[in-house]
């Protein structure tokens, strides 16, 4: 079309991160708000291994709001999408008006094109929908002109996604409002605090979980007791330990909290009717492994949590991952497809002991575990300033290689 040769599109693109709760969020007391019945707290993981990538463009020659996520055009009015853009738009009206009046409110009027990629499987228990809607909201307020507070946005997105609005060590506060002002996302430590804590990632499947995070959740308030119980006696206390122990660094305290809480998860998850299973037998076996390991020697050098999925997460120190990803090449031997086991940051070789081998003592399951994603904790979003990373061509539409 001609006038897209006059009137080229505003185009922003961002990154986003995963989060991976130590302290876990299951349950809202508010639906439409997206309001939780317990607060969590949760590691940012680096964007260099694991991220979303959003571009937003507007332009006054798209005809209507529209979104490509992984490459396929999907529904720009599923509800959770739409009230984050309500949000948004609602914000730069407020802060023309306010700031204002005569300002130039005609980019207000404008349709938005919105392209967003994963780097790592998605809906495979990996927060897949925090990073997209904590990018998302983060792109849209740049596009928008809209600073400060952003956390309350993203929640409304995916509860999640509140989180991955910052790095480092970020804890989600309930709140007790009922409009839900004070259900927002704070740091507790930035990325740089604890430089030699290490995740690692260990994807048993990229398969579409059975039952979404959304409607386990939904079961689980209604018919679990336990829950209840959870939110309202178990994780207060938990969160002031979780907190106390990431700002002293106390990795066997940090262990046994993350171990535990995330086996009271899955027990609320059991607890509901119909039970909800998320776990599977490789990751019994992951979650065996890390006990046995960790009595063999005398202290908790490793802890694992899972989320709404079968993949654990393994929270570890610096000196301690080459001979844990042997022990795991070890007991879940990899298909010998060429694939690269380990992806992200790199790990060096090193032996495991037969005694190591027979203090964990369990029959080697092949195929267990597909690949590792090594990495650390990271930052929050970020813009990216280079116009060649755009996901969305001059023309507003996905580029060939998306």
């Amino acid at each position: 079309m001609p006038e897209d040769c006059v009137d080229k599109p505003n185009i922003v693109t961002c990154t986003a991160p995963v989060n991976i709760a130590v302290i876990k969020y299951w349950g809202k007391r508010n639906e439409q708000l997206i309001l939780p019945i317990n607060s969590s707290l949760s590691v940012t993981l680096h964007q260099d291994q694991l991220k979303t990538t959003t571009t937003v463009a507007t332009s006054r020659s798209f005809q209507e709001d529209r979104i490509w996520l992984n490459g396929k055009e999907e529904d720009i009015n599923h509800p959770r999408l739409q009230s984050c853009l309500r949000e948004i738009r609602r914000l730069s009206r407020k802060r023309r008006n306010d700031a204002d009046p005569s300002l130039d409110a005609t980019g207000l009027s404008h349709k938005v094109h919105i392209c967003s990629v994963n780097n790592f499987p998605t809906a495979a228990g990996l927060a897949s929908s925090a990073a997209g809607f904590a990018c998302l909201v983060y792109t849209l307020a740049r596009v928008f002109g809209i600073e400060g507070e952003l956390s309350g946005i993203a929640r409304q997105g995916s509860g999640s996604a509140c989180r991955s609005i910052y790095g480092g060590f970020v804890q989600w506060i309930m709140g007790q409002k009922e409009d839900g002002k004070d259900s927002l996302a704070q740091q507790v430590e930035p990325e740089s605090h604890w430089p030699e804590l290490r995740i690692l990632v260990l994807v048993a499947s990229a398969e579409r979980k059975p039952v979404g995070s959304t409607s386990g959740m939904q079961t689980s308030v209604q018919t679990s007791c336990l829950l209840k119980h959870r939110a309202e006696s178990v994780v207060p206390g938990r969160m002031a330990e979780m907190i106390e122990a990431v700002r002293r660094k106390d990795f066997a305290a940090f262990a046994e909290l993350t171990m535990k809480d995330s086996n009271q998860f899955h027990a609320t998850c059991l607890d509901t009717y119909p039970p909800i299973f998320y776990l599977n037998s490789v990751s019994q076996q992951v979650i065996n492994v890390v006990h046995r390991y960790n009595r063999h020697y005398g202290e908790t050098r490793l802890a694992y949590t899972f989320d709404a999925g079968p993949n654990a997460v393994i929270f570890t120190l610096q000196q301690y991952v080459p001979e844990f990803v042997e022990v795991v090449q070890h007991f879940f031997p990899p298909e010998n497809n060429g694939g690269q086991f380990v992806k992200g940051l790199p790990v060096n070789r090193a032996a495991i002991s037969e005694e190591l081998k027979q203090a964990i003592g369990l029959e080697p399951m092949s195929k267990g575990i597909s690949y590792i994603i090594s990495t650390k904790a990271g930052p929050g979003p970020r813009v990216l300033m280079n116009p060649t990373q755009h996901l969305l061509g001059s023309d507003g539409l996905p580029k060939e290689n998306v």
